[in-house]
């Protein structure tokens, strides 16, 4: 993404809030599969969010943080930033003074333009000034070009790729993953978010064809249990058609049985 950091000089910043300070509006995007992959790991991991109970989950959203002691405070945009615990509510920006806590995780997503900052200054401020406990990036030009860290004892260590190929989110309990396919019309490697257990969280296209395969199966077996009843019924017919058959018969004084 085109970055975009902001110092400012301020007696007090303090008093500030979103509606103050600069918000994602005109921040402009990159590439469609850096929209794409962004929208991606944000729609999919709502439903998921929701489900926790508390949370958040955005993206080319400012975020701004301070410094008290020389009175300043900067801004900067991830990708995708995830913040556990928090109320669900519309935010213009992410103002951590306010909020009184920064996100836990956040993912960059790497283009030409902006690798060398996001592999260094930046992850330095998400280690240094921010804190961010689990920092990942992910370059969608080069899906081999992928790294997570946890921070630990304030310095960020590699988290290790598991022997599914995936990062381990201890914070989420969730697992990322690459995964070749086609997402909203576009065949690309993709990011995404999985269970520990390697079951994807669904996009609202998958939910959507998934919740098609219910109805129609349960179609298929509404109509396989009603073929059953009738030829179960058609049978009880012929049974008890043979049956009067048989008495007819039998009630003939002109029948006879031969042995």
């Amino acid at each position: 993404m085109l970055e975009s950091t902001t110092t400012l000089d301020t007696r007090s910043y303090l008093h500030l809030t979103e509606n103050d300070l600069p918000s994602e509006e005109g921040q402009g995007g990159n590439t469609e599969q850096h929209r794409l992959q962004r929208e991606l790991l944000i729609n999919s991991l709502k439903p998921w969010l929701n489900h926790q109970g508390a949370g958040y989950i955005s993206g080319q959203m400012f975020i701004h943080f301070g410094n008290q002691l020389i009175h300043h405070y900067e801004s900067l945009v991830p990708d995708v930033f995830i913040v556990l615990e928090v109320n669900n509510q519309v935010r213009k920006s992410w103002v951590v003074w306010k909020e009184s806590k920064s996100p836990e995780v956040v993912i960059e997503l790497l283009s030409d333009s902006t690798l060398k900052y996001d592999k260094g200054d930046k992850k330095f401020i998400y280690q240094n000034h921010l804190q961010i406990p689990e920092y990942y990036w992910f370059n969608p030009n080069n899906p081999e070009d992928w790294a997570g860290f946890e921070l630990i004892n304030g310095e960020y260590q590699e988290i290790p790729i598991d022997a599914h190929n995936r990062f381990i989110s201890s914070r989420l309990g969730l697992a990322l993953t690459r995964w070749h396919g086609i997402y909203e019309g576009l065949e690309a490697v993709w990011l995404r978010w999985a269970t520990v257990q390697g079951q994807f969280l669904p996009t609202a296209q998958e939910l959507v064809l998934a919740a098609q395969y219910r109805a129609e199966t349960a179609i298929q077996c509404a109509e396989a249990e009603a073929a059953a009843r009738r030829a179960t019924e058609e049978r009880a017919i012929a049974m008890e058609e043979e049956l009067a058959r048989l008495k007819n018969l039998l009630g003939n004084p002109h029948y006879v049985m031969l042995e």
